[in-house]
């Protein structure tokens, strides 16, 4: 016995594929693989998605180079976050492993324990009087959290809550 034969879902908003590109693009910028998906799921047919995705980057409105840039731009200098992070972020958001790393390698080499000291001073003056053990336990994992690795999460906790010398 053979499945039922599923007819392709209809659009929920009567636009079509280059309007709902554009507006979705409208709202921040996104990977190629992300909008080919959003414009898959909203009912477009994948050679009519295809066409537009070609059309849009031939104008320069995708651009996975430049979304990758911007993403790690904002992630390492707004967010603070350790290159980990950066990268699990735009592998998250579509864009292929070699952009990323190439995104990443744009931005040069930061110095990630300078960057992890200063997150973990502003966290460690929320914890207020904490025993600094115990504000230990709560930073470290926090600045895991955030994409940095084990040893400059320990070394920036340390300083920061007067644990070590440094």
């Amino acid at each position: 016995m053979t499945a039922p034969r599923r007819s392709a879902r209809v659009p929920k908003h009567p636009l079509d594929c280059h309007e709902r590109a554009l507006r979705l693009l409208s709202v921040r910028p996104r990977s190629r693989r992300e909008l080919r998906g959003r414009l898959l799921r909203a009912g477009f047919e994948a050679d009519e998605v295809e066409d537009e995705l070609g059309r849009l980057e031939a104008v320069g409105l995708i651009d996975d180079d430049a979304f990758a840039r911007q993403v790690a731009e904002h992630e390492l200098g707004v967010r603070r976050s350790g290159r980990r992070a950066v990268a699990d972020r735009l592998l998250s958001l579509g864009v292929e492993r070699a952009t990323v790393d190439r995104a990443l390698e744009d931005l040069g080499d930061r110095d990630e324990d300078a960057a992890a000291l200063e997150l973990a001073e502003g966290r460690a003056r929320r914890l207020g009087d904490a025993d600094p053990q115990a504000a230990y336990r709560r930073l470290v994992p926090y600045l895991q959290r955030r994409g940095y690795p084990w040893g400059v999460a320990h070394r920036a906790a340390s300083r920061a809550l007067g644990l070590e010398e440094g």
